[in-house]
């Protein structure tokens, strides 16, 4: 079970095990969307707040979020998580997905 507002981690987990070729442009650009507001939701919510899953789900993507953004603040990181996927959301629609 997921917080409120927040992507639950059996969808976080499908997304990343279906390959892109199955998903529509909406889904691809969704997923971008709700990603991004998923992992800023998450930099901003206490560790207090957070259900025992949300905290795994949030420990587990930010292993692969913090090499990329190591040594920035929480808002640069937020600003770049919601950068990328406006990019993300761009390259699906333009059919320049790099996947």
């Amino acid at each position: 079970m997921s917080d409120f507002g927040r992507k639950g981690l059996g969808d976080q987990v499908q997304e990343k095990v279906t390959p892109d070729s199955q998903k529509s442009t909406l889904d691809q650009a969704k997923e971008g969307i709700t990603g991004a507001y998923d992992r800023a939701a998450g930099s901003f919510q206490p560790e207090e707040n957070k259900s025992a899953t949300q905290k795994l789900g949030d420990a587990t993507r930010s292993g692969s979020d913090n090499a990329s953004n190591q040594g920035k603040g929480v808002l640069q990181s937020a600003q770049d998580t919601l950068s990328d996927a406006a990019q993300s959301v761009q390259d699906t629609i333009s059919g320049n997905n790099k996947k």
